[in-house]
C-alpha cells in the first residue's frame, strides 16, 4: 500500500487540493487517521497543501472560467471544506478586480440573445432566476433586468 503523504503529494502535483479534500481523499482510500494526520501535516509544512491558495485559485475559476457571481463562488468554497474567513477574502480579492455588472450583462447576454426583448412576464422571471442561482446580487440583477427592458422599449408595467 502507498504511503499516504505520497499520495497526498501526487493528487496536489496535479491540482490545487484543500486539506479538507484531501483528508476526504486519504480516507477513502483507507489510511490509517495517525498516517493521514502525519501526512497532511507534513504537506501543510512544506506549503503543498494551502487553503488559502486553493480558495484564490477556484475563486478566480469560478469568476473568469464559469463567469459566477460572488455568491456562488462562496458556496464552492464552502463545498470545498475551506474556512469562511479564507474563503471570504478570496472572494473579496478575485471580485474587487472585476465589474460585477459587466458579469452579469454578460450571462444576461448568454442567456437571451442580444436582439431578443424581455417581454413575456415568464421569461423575465426565468431570466432573473438563472442570474440569482448563478451567485450574482439581487439588487444588481434587478438593475441589469430593468436596464434591458427599458433599453428594449417594453414597459414592464403593462
Amino acid at each position: 500500500m502507498a504511503d499516504a503523504y505520497i499520495t497526498g503529494l501526487q493528487w496536489l502535483a496535479r491540482r490545487e487540493l484543500s486539506e479538507t479534500q484531501v483528508r476526504t481523499r486519504l480516507v477513502r482510500r483507507e489510511f490509517d487517521s495517525t498516517e493521514i494526520e502525519t501526512a497532511v501535516a507534513r504537506l501543510r509544512q512544506e506549503g503543498a497543501i494551502n487553503d488559502s491558495r486553493t480558495a484564490l485559485a477556484c475563486a478566480r475559476t469560478e469568476a473568469l472560467l464559469k463567469r459566477h457571481g460572488r455568491l456562488r463562488a462562496l458556496r464552492q468554497l464552502n463545498a470545498l471544506g475551506i474556512a469562511r474567513e479564507v474563503a471570504g477574502a478570496a472572494v473579496a480579492e478575485v471580485f474587487g478586480e472585476l465589474d460585477e455588472d459587466a458579469l452579469i450583462q454578460q450571462a444576461l447576454n448568454r442567456r437571451v440573445r442580444h436582439d431578443q426583448p424581455l417581454e413575456d412576464p415568464a421569461t423575465i422571471r426565468r431570466v432573473h432566476r438563472f442570474l440569482l442561482s448563478q451567485g450574482f446580487d439581487a439588487s444588481r440583477v434587478h438593475a441589469a433586468m430593468r436596464n434591458r427592458i427599458k433599453h428594449a422599449g417594453y414597459d414592464e408595467d403593462r
